[in-house]
Parts: C-alpha cells; sequence; structure tokens
C-alpha cells in the first residue's frame, strides 16, 4: 500500500514523464515541419533556438528519441536493471539541472551556439530553464525512489 509520500513520488514520476513525452512529440512535430506554436519557421527558431534557422528534420528526431527515451525511463516503461536505469535518471537530472542554470544565467549558447537571440534569452529565464529544472527534480526523484516511481 503507498502511503501519501509514495503518492507524492508517484506524482512527480507521472508529471515527468509526461511533460518529456509531450516535449519528444513537439519535437517530433518540429521535424516533420510543423511551426507550432509559431505562424513561421523564422519566429520558431528565433523562440525556440535563438537563431534565424530550425535545425535539420535529422536533429529534432534526435532530441525526440532522447525525450521519449527518458520519459519511458522515469515512468518505468522501458525495463532496464535497477543500476542503470538510475545511473540513466541521474544522468538526466544532472544534464536537465546544467541545462536551466546555464539558461538562468544568459550562458546556453556554451552547450548550444548561436543561442543569442532576445526573445530566445527572455524564454530561456522564463520557460526554458524552470522547466529544465522541474524535469532535472523529477528525473533524480525517479531515480532516489524508484521502488515506488509510477508504479
Amino acid at each position: 500500500m503507498c502511503n501519501y509520500y509514495c503518492e507524492k513520488v508517484r506524482r512527480t514520476a507521472r508529471f515527468t514523464s509526461s511533460a518529456l513525452a509531450s516535449l519528444a512529440i513537439l519535437h517530433v512535430a518540429w521535424g516533420l515541419g510543423s511551426t507550432f506554436p509559431f505562424r513561421t519557421r523564422r519566429k520558431l527558431a528565433d523562440a525556440v533556438i535563438g537563431s534565424s534557422r530550425v535545425p535539420p528534420p535529422l536533429a529534432c528526431f534526435v532530441v525526440a528519441g532522447a525525450l521519449a527515451t527518458g520519459a519511458g525511463l522515469v515512468s518505468d516503461a522501458i525495463h532496464t536493471p535497477s543500476p542503470i536505469r538510475r545511473l540513466s535518471l541521474f544522468f538526466m537530472g544532472a544534464s536537465f539541472a546544467v541545462r536551466g542554470a546555464l539558461g538562468f544565467t544568459g550562458r546556453t549558447s556554451m552547450v548550444s551556439p548561436g543561442s543569442d537571440s532576445a526573445t530566445f534569452l527572455r524564454l530561456d529565464r522564463q520557460v526554458y530553464s524552470p522547466l529544465c529544472l522541474l524535469l532535472s527534480v523529477g528525473s533524480i526523484v525517479a531515480a532516489r525512489y524508484e521502488d515506488v516511481g509510477s508504479r
């Protein structure tokens, strides 16, 4: 039986997994040519990448695959040996934490060269970095408390 604390961990894992899966779907859509939620590819590139050109479809699909894999690991839908799952989730959490910290300090271009438009920098501080930090916490919670995960 799951207690109050266990239920909070499960909810965190479900939220994190759902967010990662949603982001994976969005990246697939971008790879297929969608500009959602923007009107033009140029506006999409400016807001999401911080440059005037969107990445090639393959780059979008690779990111989508990584995000989908993360969603599967957090939700424990991808069954892996416990040590590998835990290490993967800690690595994911650390990666999201670094990305979030770089965004808050205006240094995302260190990991994504050319990400320096004013629109991107504003959205990075207001949306992307806080989201990365939430995903970081969710990944680490899922790794730390895998026995209650999303089961």
